[in-house]
C-alpha cells in the first residue's frame, strides 16, 4: 500500500498556544510546523477566513459547548481571523523550508485567490460541499483539490465532483468525514471509505478524522487498512487546552504513533503474491508429511494401502502420490517406519 499522505490540520489551535505561552500567533504557528516536521508529517494545513465573510452574526454554535463555550459561530471565528496573505506567505515559505507541503482551506474568494501561489493543493471544507460556484472557482485554478464530504448525501458528493471536473480539475481527493466535533467512534462509519472508492474509482479517497485520539491511534490505522490514501487530523501541542479543536486533535506523539502504525501495517501486509517464502523452506520440509511404512517389508513385497501412513518430515514421497505407490514392490528390505523414497520402490 505505501504509507498514507498525512496532513496535520493546524486550523487555528496555535492561537490558544500563543496565548498560554505568551508568544505571537505567528510564532506559535511556526512552533506547530516545527513539531509536525520533527514527527514526519507530510503537510501542514491552515484555515483562511474572515468572520464577516464566512458566517452571519447570529449563526448558532454546532460544536460541544462544554468544551468550547462560545455561543455563536461569528464570535468564535472573530477570535481567529487575524491572519491574511502576508502571514500565510510567511507560513508557506517556513513550511516548505521544513520539507513539508503547505495548504490552507479558503473560505472565501479572496482567500482562494491569494493562496493560489502558495498551496500545493486546495482543501475544500465539508461546509462548502453544496457551494458549487465556489467549488468550480477553485477547480479552475489548476491545482489538485482535496475535498471533505461530511454531512452529505452521496448525490451531493457526486454533484461536487462533477463541478470540479467541469472546471477542469482532474486531481481530486475525497475525504470521508463526519461533521461532528468530536466524532464518537460509533459515528465514524469508516466503511464509507470503501463506498467512496467504489463509487468514485477515478479519484483518490482519504479520511479527515474528528474522533478523539485513543491510546493506539486505531482510528487512523483502520482508515488506512480500508484504503484511505490521505489522512488528515487536527494537530495541537496540548490536548488539554480549552478551545474548539484541541479536544479531538492529536498531539505530536499521537501523530508519531500513527506513523509507526502505518509502517507496521505495511510491514505485515507485505506482498499479495502467494508463494513459499525463504523463511518457510525448512519448516515446509520438516512439517509436511511423507509416506512411511507401518511394518517391516522384504524386497519384492507389494505395498498395500494399510502398509502406508503419512508422517512427518516431508523429505520422502508425498502422500499425494499414494495411489502411484500402492501396488508397487519394494526394491530392498525396509524396516518399519521407513520414510519411502522413489528409489525404494
Amino acid at each position: 500500500m505505501g504509507r498514507p499522505y498525512l496532513i496535520a490540520e493546524m486550523g487555528v489551535n496555535f492561537y490558544d498556544t500563543a496565548r498560554v505561552m505568551g508568544i505571537t500567533p505567528l510564532e506559535a504557528a511556526k512552533l506547530y510546523i516545527d513539531r509536525a516536521a520533527e514527527v514526519g508529517i507530510d503537510c501542514a494545513k491552515f484555515q483562511s477566513y474572515k468572520a464577516d465573510t464566512i458566517v452571519s452574526r447570529n449563526s448558532p454554535a454546532y460544536w460541544d459547548t462544554t468544551k468550547e463555550p462560545t455561543g455563536t459561530q461569528y464570535e468564535l471565528f472573530l477570535k481567529f481571523d487575524h491572519f491574511g496573505e502576508a502571514e500565510y506567505r510567511e507560513l508557506c515559505d517556513y513550511t516548505h523550508a521544513k520539507g513539508m507541503d503547505f495548504t490552507s482551506t479558503p473560505f472565501d474568494y479572496a482567500s482562494a485567490d491569494y493562496l493560489t501561489g502558495m498551496v500545493d493543493f486546495y482543501k475544500i471544507s465539508s461546509s462548502d460541499l453544496s457551494n458549487l460556484p465556489f467549488i468550480r472557482y477553485i477547480g479552475a485554478k489548476g491545482k489538485p483539490v482535496y475535498m471533505s464530504v461530511g454531512a452529505a448525501f452521496l448525490s451531493e458528493v457526486d454533484e461536487a465532483v462533477r463541478a470540479l471536473k467541469e472546471a477542469g480539475c482532474r486531481d481530486i481527493v475525497l475525504f470521508h468525514c463526519v461533521l461532528s466535533y468530536p466524532t464518537v467512534p460509533e459515528d465514524a462509519n469508516l466503511r464509507v471509505i470503501e463506498t467512496l472508492k467504489r463509487d468514485f474509482p477515478d479519484v483518490r479517497v482519504g479520511f479527515s478524522d474528528h474522533v478523539a485520539p485513543d491510546d493506539t491511534m486505531m482510528t487512523l490505522a483502520t482508515a488506512y487498512l480500508l484504503g484511505a490514501e490521505v489522512l488528515e487530523k487536527h494537530f495541537t501541542l496540548d490536548k488539554t487546552l480549552p478551545g474548539n479543536d484541541h479536544y479531538h486533535a492529536g498531539d505530536p506523539e499521537d501523530f508519531a504513533k500513527a506513523i509507526r502504525n502505518f509502517e507496521w501495517i505495511d510491514r505485515v501486509l507485505g506482498s499479495p503474491e502467494k508463494t513459499v517464502l525463504p523463511c518457510e523452506l525448512i519448516p515446509r520440509r520438516e512439517a509436511r508429511r511423507s509416506l512411511v511404512l507401518t511394518r517391516d517389508m522384504k524386497s519384492g513385497e507389494v505395498i498395500r494401502e494399510e502398509d502406508l501412513m503419512p508422517k512427518r518430515p516431508g523429505t520422502g514421497i508425498s502422500p499425494k502420490y499414494a495411489d502411484i505407490v500402492i501396488g508397487r514392490c519394494v526394491t530392498r528390505d525396509l524396516p518399519e517406519d521407513t520414510i519411502l523414497k522413489w528409489d525404494m520402490i
